[in-house]
């Protein structure tokens, strides 16, 4: 872009640089996408932006957000916006811009200065809730201000598209894939790419390769944690997030019966075996709060801390129990709608409609994943989304190791 040729069209272009792709979620002036802006001296602004394909979903909302930035610059009497398309030199341009110049697709994850926690989620059987505990934590953590992404590796049975109420289906940027946002969460999953309520008859290699896609070609950007939410049992997707990440730790999933729980154990003995950390149990329908104060163990008790510690002394170090999640009619509401019961009764509604967008600024970074932000107090609360919230944020404030990360300082 050349010199601006007045001071308003200076502040012009200054407004424009907060506004974000909505995909992308970054500003269009660093991405390539402002072709061109013209100021007259009635204060009459004409902007011209580049949208990434032809058939861009979300253009109304780019014209949406260039407009209302503008619209609040003193002195702008009137905005148009004129929407073209990046030639194929131009997406070139942009897709090594978003892979930070490396011609060779790999995962981002992986690489030594990725400061992305990645847990996978899972459980020795179908049926215990890892999935609503899965969305309900990535939409807590967004919604303390944390860049979160969710990969549903649940291929055969995925769930995490109406868990959050998205129906768009991702952009394709050439071989690159755009996920959609919801509740300022990322998320792809094969169930974007069927026609409705059609299975998937896939086998491991199969299951391997859509895995790897999803890590290699959709472009998350730089987050603060992904979550993977795992198919049940021992199978090949558990191995090969094994191998494909293999600095992934597993949070597993259980309900308090013993038969949950044993089933449960086998699935986070997997860690010896693949080489990573167990974070932590979860306990799923620990109980149900009865009118009078009175709780009822609907499913026995006791199974969560039986996994943790049997756990620990099979993998040689403490395999904690972060939480205890009671049976509450409003978890299972909550899936239903699309809205992740840990939001609160709003939903977390925000800026793009789906959700609130929380960002962290690489200068505002500690060495821990996040820290608690909503400033709520959930002490004593008996609900499904509380314990959600407690488990989110103290899974946020763990602390995040810097050794051997190329930290991007050198010496003066």
């Amino acid at each position: 872009m050349p010199e601006p040729a007045s001071p308003l069209e200076a502040q012009v272009l200054r407004a424009l640089d907060g506004v974000q792709d909505p995909e992308l979620r970054r500003p269009i002036t660093e991405l390539g996408m402002l072709k061109g802006v013209t100021v007259d001296d009635a204060g009459n602004v004409a902007v011209q932006v580049l949208l990434t394909i032809a058939g861009c979903p979300l253009r109304g909302t780019i014209t949406a957000d260039v407009e209302r930035a503008l619209a609040a610059v003193p002195g702008v009497a009137s905005v148009g916006v004129e929407l073209d398309v990046m030639t194929p030199e131009q997406r070139n341009a942009l897709k090594d811009r978003l892979r930070g110049g490396d011609p060779v697709r790999t995962i981002p994850f992986n690489r030594p200065d990725s400061l992305t926690r990645v847990y996978a989620v899972a459980s020795g059987k179908g049926g215990v809730g890892k999935s609503s505990v899965t969305v309900n934590l990535a939409a807590a953590m967004a919604a303390q201000g944390l860049r979160v992404g969710i990969v549903d590796a649940d291929v055969h049975g995925f769930s995490v598209p109406g868990l959050l109420g998205i129906t768009q289906p991702p952009t394709r940027v050439d071989e690159m894939i755009l996920p959609p946002v919801a509740y300022g969460i990322k998320t792809i999953s094969i169930g974007m790419f069927v026609d409705g309520n059609q299975p998937v008859a896939w086998r491991g290699p199969m299951l391997h390769r859509a895995l790897e896609q999803f890590l290699t070609d959709v472009y998350f950007g730089d987050l603060d944690v992904l979550f993977l939410d795992l198919p049940p049992g021992t199978g090949d997707i558990a191995i090969s997030v094994g191998q494909l990440l293999p600095g992934s730790e597993i949070l597993l999933v259980t309900t308090p019966q013993s038969a949950a729980a044993d089933v449960a154990e086998r699935a986070g003995s997997v860690a010896r075996q693949t080489g990573q950390k167990v974070t932590g149990v979860i306990e799923n329908m620990s109980w149900l709060a009865l009118p009078g104060g009175e709780r009822l163990e609907v499913f026995g008790s006791g199974g969560g801390a039986a996994v943790s510690g049997r756990l620990g002394d099979a993998l040689g170090y403490p395999v904690p129990l972060l939480g205890s999640i009671p049976l509450d009619v409003s978890l299972r509401e909550g899936g239903d709608n699309g809205r992740p019961v840990a939001l609160g009764p709003d939903g977390g509604a925000g800026d793009d409609g789906r959700g609130k967008i929380g960002t962290v600024e690489d200068g505002d970074r500690e060495d821990t994943v996040g820290a608690d932000t909503t400033g709520e107090d959930t002490a004593g609360e008996d609900t499904a989304a509380a314990e959600l919230r407690r488990i989110a944020r103290n899974l946020a404030r763990r602390p995040r190791g810097l050794a051997g990360r190329n930290l991007g300082v050198s010496p003066v």
